[in-house]
């Protein structure tokens, strides 16, 4: 089994790239994922966000108010700190589980949107980071995800900066061009990963 770590800053193209690399026949453990299966209704992790957070982020349908979360701990490093203290080790057990899944000889895919900032590139056999210009990101944020220029700003502040992200690459994968070019580089990427046993 191999065991690759994936990231790359918001707007870079990520999420495509785990999907092309599920495509070649990598198994994908999406942290994202995970962390909004903890909390899902009746799961101890929403009971333990309810009792540190209180009652009001909790949305009418009886799911986590992920927005009125957000708002607590996106301004607040304590309340943040407890939020993780809460959810990352969930996600940490499910992610091992889903990893102890996974066939002897596959590749496993950790998709980690915060691996560089959390330090979390030792624990992976190598980091792909996908990469894309500051402008590019941006402008994706904007136009597909539908942020104000000043949000989509904030949240790339807030995320580790591109030489941290490159700082802890084993494979950089461009993702400034089209989607053909994109799965070019995928490609290529996983030949690297699938030939260098």
């Amino acid at each position: 089994m191999r065991k690759i770590g994936l990231t790359g800053g918001i707007g870079a193209g990520k999420s495509a790239v785990a999907q092309l690399l599920v495509s070649y026949g990598a198994v994908l453990v999406d942290s994202d994922a995970i962390a909004r299966e903890v909390v899902a209704p009746g799961t101890e992790g929403l009971a333990a966000v309810l009792a540190e957070f209180g009652p009001e982020v909790l949305a009418a349908d009886g799911t986590l108010d992920r927005p009125a979360l957000g708002a607590v701990v996106f301004n607040d490093p304590e309340r943040l700190r407890a939020l993780n203290a809460i959810v990352h080790p969930l996600v940490r057990a499910r992610s091992a589980e889903l990893e102890a899944a996974a066939a002897a000889d596959a590749v496993v895919v950790h998709d980690v949107p915060l691996l560089a900032e959390n330090g979390l590139a030792p624990l992976y056999e190598q980091v792909i980071v996908v990469d894309a210009d500051e402008e590019v990101r941006l402008e994706r944020l904007v136009r597909l995800r539908g942020m104000a220029e000043a949000e989509a700003r904030a949240r790339m502040a807030a995320q580790a900066t591109r030489e941290q992200r490159l700082a802890v690459a084993d494979l950089v994968v461009e993702n400034n061009g089209t989607p053909q070019e994109l799965e070019q580089r995928v490609r290529q990427a996983w030949e690297h990963l699938t030939t260098a046993r």
